[in-house]
């Protein structure tokens, strides 16, 4: 659903915040704001010279018992760009720190982001509503504060497409552009995103308070990510150590999950590590098309430290920072450091079996292998090989073996995307003799293979495509085409083969950009 506003510029003021009227109700239920002072900086979004609904999430909006009519009136555009405060918000940006590449900055901070508060969504689970690119805060480091067009729309195409594929995620409620202009390289459009999360708490936010040596905020941060995210842990006779497990399982099977649809997160930070587990930040993020384990696409991961393949240690890394930000909590619980460091790296140990075993059962339901058998990792890992080497495009390859599972017929299909057809019917030989040992029929078999392997992602040359048109011409139809189409990346879809196609030679996009 594509809306604008053309009576909100008129409305918002560019150097006065307003308080917004009964007209757009968000209903905030805030707990981050009662914690001490110290955990974030109260600060008001900066307002915009004339802001413009560029898109908004209508059924995300419902989901979060939000109105979309009152959001897309003039009043609730202003609170979405940040030139007014809904009722019941307590902007607050947050204070973190974080290893950025492996390097410690003990302050980082939201420096153009503002959380206006928390809702409770239909399911009964609280949810942040925060602007990012809302102006400067006092983590700002001498930045503007502000975001240009072309990230915010970058991270609402992936976070959504995301959310399609069934990854946990933040999401984007709207966008917003601002009439002004922000300058990085060049000058650019500014815009405003609304991004939801399940929370904004990271393994930065731990590590903050870790760098002080404030062992008592870091218990008032652990009790409260507990309570949010965590609750039935809250009594255990080892609630921390508890904890530590939880979050390592969420990240060991996320990462999984971006393994299984060739994702690259490309900032892999400790801040933009997620406690609760959700995919957090789209900066220089992309999807593989030829398989590569080693392939990079940000522009500032020149050591390759989150490639691809490196994304499981990346994120065992971080999980490893969380472990030290919290050893104070554990030697408490333990009675002394001995006992501390055992119980952390006893979680900590789990990370790799458990990102494996989802990794393992991704692939088999990929390959349509229900049934766990002796043989299947090789099996996996051969045909992965022989995709490097021959520059199959990933999710091709694993889509089009959906026609191959049912008929030798649909072996023409995934053979064009080998450079050496024949290196894939030397697999393809024992993947039929393995099928053959499978008990569901072909075309269930299919099916299931069907939910498993996307037809569409948001392709990285697409996806320049829309954003350089959003920001060159205003002109949004692409973006709205790109976004229907990786909404729903599981069904065929007649007539949009140009969505499913690998770039040309001349469309490939070797590198993606920070948006700060």
């Amino acid at each position: 659903m594509h809306m604008r506003s053309p009576d909100a510029s008129s409305t918002a003021s560019p150097t006065e915040l307003q308080t917004a009227g009964e007209s757009v109700s968000f209903n905030f239920k805030n707990t981050y704001a009662r914690l001490p002072e110290n955990f974030y900086s109260r600060v008001n979004p900066t307002p915009v010279a004339a802001p413009r609904l560029v898109k908004l999430n209508v059924e995300l909006a419902r989901s979060l018992a939000l109105d979309p009519e009152e959001l897309a009136s003039p009043r609730g555009v202003e609170i979405l760009a940040g030139n007014r405060v809904a009722e019941g918000s307590e902007p607050l940006a947050l204070a973190y720190a974080g290893h950025q590449f492996g390097h410690f900055v003990p302050q980082l901070g939201d420096g153009r982001a503002n959380l206006l508060g928390e809702v409770l969504g239909a399911n009964a689970v609280r949810y942040d509503i925060q602007l990012k690119g809302s102006g400067p805060t006092r983590f700002s480091r001498r930045g503007d504060g502000r975001a240009a067009l072309g990230p915010v729309l970058r991270e609402y195409i992936v976070s959504e497409a995301m959310a399609a594929l069934g990854v946990p995620t933040t999401r984007a409620l709207a966008a917003v552009t601002t009439g002004e202009r922000v300058f990085r390289e060049t000058a650019l459009p500014g815009a405003v995103l609304t991004r939801v999360a399940a929370s904004h708490l990271r393994v930065g936010t731990f590590q903050y308070f870790a760098a002080q040596s404030d062992t008592e905020a870091t218990r008032k941060l652990a009790d409260f990510a507990i309570a949010r995210h965590y609750p039935e842990i809250a009594q255990t006779q080892r609630p921390y150590k508890t904890f530590l497990g939880e979050v390592i399982a969420r990240h060991a099977e996320l990462v999984a999950q971006w393994m299984l649809l060739g994702f690259i997160h490309g900032v892999m930070n400790t801040d933009n590590t997620s406690i609760s587990g959700e995919t957090l930040d789209y900066g220089p993020c992309a999807f593989m098309e030829a398989y590569d384990p080693d392939k990079v696409f940000s522009s500032i991961d020149l050591q390759g430290r989150y490639a691809y393949g490196n994304q499981p240690h990346a994120a065992h890394w971080n999980l490893i920072r969380l472990a030290e930000s919290l050893l104070p909590l554990f030697v408490q619980e333990e009675g002394n450091e001995e006992s501390a460091l055992a119980s952390a790296n006893e979680a900590l140990a789990t990370f790799g079996p458990r990102f494996e075993t989802a990794r393992r059962a991704g692939f088999r339901r990929k390959l349509g292998l229900m049934v766990d058998q002796d043989g299947d990792d090789a099996l996996i890992e051969d045909l992965l090989g022989r995709m490097a080497t021959n520059g199959a495009d990933f999710t091709l390859t694993f889509r089009r073996l959906c026609d191959a599972a049912i008929a030798p017929e649909g072996d023409i299909g995934v053979r064009a995307l080998f450079a050496d057809p024949g290196s894939y019917d030397l697999w393809a030989a024992g993947w039929r003799r393995r099928l053959d040992q499978e008990f569901t029929s072909r075309q269930d078999r299919a099916a299931t293979m069907r939910t498993a392997n996307p037809l569409f992602i948001p392709r990285n040359h697409l996806v320049e495509a829309a954003l350089d048109a959003a920001m060159g011409r205003e002109d949004f139809k692409l973006f709205e085409e790109l976004l229907d189409v990786v909404s729903r990346p599981y069904e065929d879809r007649p007539h949009l083969e140009r969505y499913t196609t690998p770039a040309a030679p001349e469309q490939s996009v070797r590198q993606t950009f920070c948006g700060t």
